[in-house]
C-alpha cells in the first residue's frame, strides 16, 4: 500500500467496526484515517493501532483529502454523501442498497468480477452480505460451466441487522428461559427460539427486498440472466450467515470435478465429510475471510445439478473484508 488517506462513515456501527478491524489486518501503510458517524455517535473515541480518534459528525463533515472512504451508515446517508465524497475526491466503496443497481457503478466481489472495477467513476458498491458469499462460491463454478439456475434458502444471523438486533437476541433469549414474555423489538415476531422468514419489506413481485437483492445483483456481478428463486429467513443466530444452495449447470459435470473446481478457487474452504459429521457451522466460522463450502452432493432431480451448503461470517466476508478487499486488490493490480 502507498500510505492512503482512508475514511469510514458508519464507524461506529457492526459492520464499521469490522472495517476498521480488517484494515489494521490487511492495509500495512495507512498515512491518515478519519471515522464518520451520526450526530448521535460523534465524538466517540475509537482506538487504532494504539492511537485514539475522534468519530467526526458525517453531516459536518468535508472529505477533502481523503483517498478512499467506506460508507456503512444506511442507505439514505449513502445516498446523501456518497456524490459528496467522490466530488471531494475519494473513491467511495459503499456497503449499502443505495447505489447496487445503478448501471454506471460497479458491483464488485473480488474473485468474481475484480475487471468491473475498471469502468468506476469514483463510486464502487459492495453486494449484500447473502449474495457475497454464494457469489464466493459459484462464481469459480460459473467460470467453467454456466449457471442456468439457483435455488437458495437462506439462513441469516441477527448481527446482518445490526448492534441492536444483537442486544434484543440476548434479552427475549433471557426472558424466555426465564419464563417470561419476551421484550419486543427489531423484528415483526420475537427472533428468540424463532425462524423469520422475512428480511426487509415485501415487495409487489411477492419477494422481500433481501431476495430480490439476491436475484438482481447475482445477474449483474456474474453478467448473466441466470435464474434465481430465493428464501431468505432471519435465525436466532449472533454470526455468520449459511445458505442452503442448489445449482443447476448448463453442461454435464461430475461430483468430483465441481469439488475439484472448489477446492482450487480463492478463499474458498471445503469442509465436507458429512459421514464423520464434517460440515461448516456458524459457530465454526466466525470471525473468518473466508467462505466455507460442505456438504457437496448430486441432485438426482435435474440434469447437472448440485446442493452444497455454504457458510461465512456475514460482518467480515459478506461486508467489511469485501469492501477493503475490492481496495486492496485494486492497489494490487494497479487499478488505484
Amino acid at each position: 500500500m502507498n500510505g492512503h488517506n482512508i475514511g469510514i462513515v458508519g464507524a461506529t456501527g457492526a459492520v464499521g467496526l469490522k472495517i476498521l478491524k480488517v484494515l489494521d489486518e490487511r492495509v500495512k501503510d495507512i498515512q491518515n484515517l478519519r471515522l464518520f458517524a451520526s450526530e448521535r455517535s460523534a465524538g466517540q473515541q475509537l482506538e487504532f493501532r494504539g492511537k485514539r480518534y475522534q468519530v467526526e459528525d458525517t453531516a459536518n463533515s468535508d472529505f477533502t483529502g481523503l483517498d478512499v472512504v467506506f460508507f456503512s451508515a444506511g442507505t439514505e446517508v449513502s445516498l446523501k454523501y456518497c456524490p459528496i465524497a467522490v466530488k471531494a475526491g475519494a473513491l467511495v466503496i459503499d456497503n449499502t442498497n443505495a447505489h447496487r443497481m445503478n448501471p454506471d457503478v460497479p458491483l464488485v466481489v473480488p474473485e468474481a468480477n475484480l475487471h468491473a472495477v475498471k469502468n468506476h467513476k469514483g463510486l464502487i458498491a459492495n453486494p449484500n452480505c447473502s449474495t457475497i458469499q454464494m457469489i464466493v462460491a459459484l462464481a469459480p463454478i460459473h467460470r467453467v460451466n454456466p449457471i442456468r439456475r439457483i435455488v437458495v434458502s437462506t439462513y441469516q444471523s441477527v448481527s446482518g441487522t445490526g448492534l441492536e438486533a444483537i442486544d434484543i437476541l440476548k434479552k427475549q433469549s433471557e426472558a424466555i428461559l426465564a419464563g417470561k414474555e419476551p421484550p419486543e423489538g427489531v423484528y415483526p415476531h420475537p427472533i428468540a427460539f424463532n425462524l423469520i422468514p422475512q428480511i426487509d419489506i415485501l415487495l409487489e413481485s411477492g419477494l422481500y427486498r433481501e431476495e430480490d437483492k439476491m436475484v438482481k445483483e447475482t445477474c449483474k456481478i456474474l453478467e448473466s440472466d441466470i435464474k434465481v428463486c430465493p428464501t431468505t429467513v432471519r435465525v436466532p443466530v449472533m454470526f455468520c450467515h449459511s445458505e442452503s444452495v442448489n445449482i443447476e449447470l448448463s453442461e454435464p459435470m461430475t461430483l468430483a470435478q465441481v469439488k475439484s473446481i472448489l477446492a482450487e478457487a480463492e478463499d474458498i474452504v471445503m469442509v465436507d465429510d458429512p459421514a464423520r459429521s464434517v460440515y461448516p457451522t456458524p459457530l465454526a466460522c466466525q470471525d473468518r475471510d473466508e467462505v466455507f463450502v460442505g456438504r457437496l452432493r448430486v441432485d438426482p432431480t435435474v440434469p447437472s445439478g448440485f446442493n452444497m451448503w455454504i457458510v461465512a461470517d456475514n460482518l467480515r466476508r459478506g461486508a467489511a473484508t469485501n469492501a477493503v478487499k475490492i481496495y486492496t486488490e485494486m492497489v494490487r493490480n494497479g487499478l488505484f
